[in-house]
Protein backbone atom coordinates (compact mmCIF):
# COMPACT_ATOMS: atom_id res chain seq x y z
CA UNK A 1 0.00 0.00 0.00
CA UNK A 2 1.34 3.39 -0.97
CA UNK A 3 1.94 5.94 1.77
CA UNK A 4 0.58 9.48 1.82
CA UNK A 5 4.06 10.63 0.71
CA UNK A 6 3.80 8.41 -2.36
CA UNK A 7 0.38 9.86 -3.12
CA UNK A 8 1.59 13.44 -2.74
CA UNK A 9 4.60 12.67 -4.94
CA UNK A 10 2.29 11.28 -7.60
CA UNK A 11 0.09 14.37 -7.43
CA UNK A 12 3.09 16.62 -7.85
CA UNK A 13 4.25 14.67 -10.90
CA UNK A 14 0.69 14.30 -12.20
CA UNK A 15 1.37 10.66 -12.98
CA UNK A 16 -1.00 8.80 -15.23
CA UNK A 17 -1.40 5.19 -16.20
CA UNK A 18 0.47 4.38 -19.42
CA UNK A 19 -1.94 4.51 -22.33
CA UNK A 20 -4.43 6.73 -20.47
CA UNK A 21 -5.07 10.22 -21.82
CA UNK A 22 -5.02 12.46 -18.74
CA UNK A 23 -6.56 15.39 -20.59
CA UNK A 24 -9.46 13.26 -21.77
CA UNK A 25 -10.05 11.97 -18.24
CA UNK A 26 -9.91 15.48 -16.80
CA UNK A 27 -12.51 16.65 -19.31
CA UNK A 28 -14.92 13.86 -18.31
CA UNK A 29 -14.75 14.23 -14.53
CA UNK A 30 -17.04 17.30 -14.17
CA UNK A 31 -19.78 15.46 -16.08
CA UNK A 32 -19.70 12.74 -13.42
CA UNK A 33 -19.12 14.82 -10.32
CA UNK A 34 -21.76 17.48 -11.08
CA UNK A 35 -24.75 15.12 -11.24
CA UNK A 36 -23.45 13.08 -8.28
CA UNK A 37 -23.21 16.29 -6.26
CA UNK A 38 -26.78 17.20 -7.24
CA UNK A 39 -27.95 13.73 -6.21
CA UNK A 40 -26.40 14.19 -2.77
CA UNK A 41 -28.16 17.52 -2.34
CA UNK A 42 -31.51 16.11 -3.52
CA UNK A 43 -31.09 13.15 -1.15
CA UNK A 44 -30.29 15.50 1.76
CA UNK A 45 -26.71 14.16 2.00
CA UNK A 46 -24.94 17.38 1.10
CA UNK A 47 -22.19 17.94 -1.44
CA UNK A 48 -20.13 15.09 -2.85
CA UNK A 49 -16.76 14.39 -1.26
CA UNK A 50 -15.79 11.03 -2.79
CA UNK A 51 -17.11 8.85 -5.60
CA UNK A 52 -16.02 5.25 -6.17
CA UNK A 53 -16.66 3.84 -9.63
CA UNK A 54 -16.05 0.14 -10.21
CA UNK A 55 -15.13 -1.15 -13.65
CA UNK A 56 -14.13 -4.57 -14.92
CA UNK A 57 -10.43 -3.67 -14.99
CA UNK A 58 -10.26 -1.59 -11.83
CA UNK A 59 -11.71 1.29 -9.92
CA UNK A 60 -11.71 5.04 -10.23
CA UNK A 61 -11.89 7.07 -7.04
CA UNK A 62 -12.70 10.76 -7.39
CA UNK A 63 -12.07 12.89 -4.32
CA UNK A 64 -13.34 16.46 -4.38
CA UNK A 65 -10.60 18.59 -2.80
CA UNK A 66 -12.11 22.00 -3.51
CA UNK A 67 -14.41 23.73 -5.97
CA UNK A 68 -11.49 23.81 -8.40
CA UNK A 69 -9.66 20.55 -7.72
CA UNK A 70 -10.67 16.90 -7.96
CA UNK A 71 -8.20 14.10 -7.36
CA UNK A 72 -8.76 11.03 -9.52
CA UNK A 73 -7.06 7.81 -8.42
CA UNK A 74 -7.14 4.79 -10.72
CA UNK A 75 -6.58 1.48 -8.95
CA UNK A 76 -6.36 -2.18 -9.89
CA UNK A 77 -9.21 -4.51 -8.92
CA UNK A 78 -7.07 -6.21 -6.25
CA UNK A 79 -6.14 -2.94 -4.49
CA UNK A 80 -7.02 -2.42 -0.83
CA UNK A 81 -9.41 0.45 -1.42
CA UNK A 82 -10.59 0.48 2.18
CA UNK A 83 -7.21 1.74 3.34
CA UNK A 84 -6.95 4.12 0.39
CA UNK A 85 -10.38 5.63 1.09
CA UNK A 86 -9.47 6.01 4.76
CA UNK A 87 -6.24 7.84 3.88
CA UNK A 88 -7.97 10.08 1.33
CA UNK A 89 -10.65 11.05 3.84
CA UNK A 90 -8.17 11.54 6.67
CA UNK A 91 -5.79 13.65 4.58
CA UNK A 92 -8.23 15.49 2.29
CA UNK A 93 -7.45 18.94 3.69
CA UNK A 94 -3.69 18.40 3.57
CA UNK A 95 -3.85 17.13 -0.02
CA UNK A 96 -6.07 20.06 -1.00
CA UNK A 97 -3.53 22.48 0.44
CA UNK A 98 -0.91 21.08 -1.97
CA UNK A 99 -2.95 21.67 -5.10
Amino acid sequence: MASIRDLVGAIRQRQTVPGVDAEDLAARIPGIIGPADELGIAAARGPLFTAVLEYRQGLAIASVLSADAILLVLVRPEANIGQLLFELRRNREQIAALV
